[in-house]
């Protein structure tokens, strides 16, 4: 069966990417080849290859790579090692210290953000807040304005 496994094309730095892509992801994460031009590598079971082919392509954030995480913990971790040395962005995205975009947010966000006083704080936000996000997708409580007799 085909399989799809992303290229990067880096320029002089792939090597050094992949590790520390590996070291950031840790379990299922490993350099599986490297050589002076290219290195293969992947992160928790999926593949990549990256090339050091030099100045002429540039990432872009027309492409990025998603981290789906299971509370804020893992957004922290993962949001604080990718954006240093880069630059954040809105709703959770970032470009890391390589220029590779990547967005870093909680399991079920697209269910959080139908919310429209979740999408609006999104909005707000650089790195994701959960805590923030599940509090403005909770239904509001309506306060009664019957008097009591």
């Amino acid at each position: 069966m085909s399989k799809v496994t992303p290229f990067l094309w880096f320029d002089g730095k792939a090597e050094e990417a992949a590790k520390f892509y590996v070291k950031l992801f840790k379990q299922g994460s490993k350099v599986t080849f490297s050589s002076p031009m290219s290195v293969s590598f992947t992160l928790r079971g999926q593949d990549f290859h990256a090339l050091n082919g030099g100045p002429q392509y540039k990432f872009t954030p027309a492409v990025s790579f998603l981290i789906d995480c299971k509370n804020q913990k893992e957004i922290d971790h993962f949001w604080d090692a990718l954006v240093e040395g880069g630059k954040p962005s809105r709703c959770g995205w970032l470009e890391d210290r390589y220029g590779v975009s990547w967005q870093v947010v909680p399991s079920g966000l697209g269910k959080l953000i139908s919310q429209p006083a979740a999408m609006q704080a999104m909005l707000k936000m650089g790195k994701l807040d959960l805590a923030t996000l599940k509090a403005a997708a909770a239904p509001k409580k309506k306060v009664s304005t019957r008097r009591a007799e």
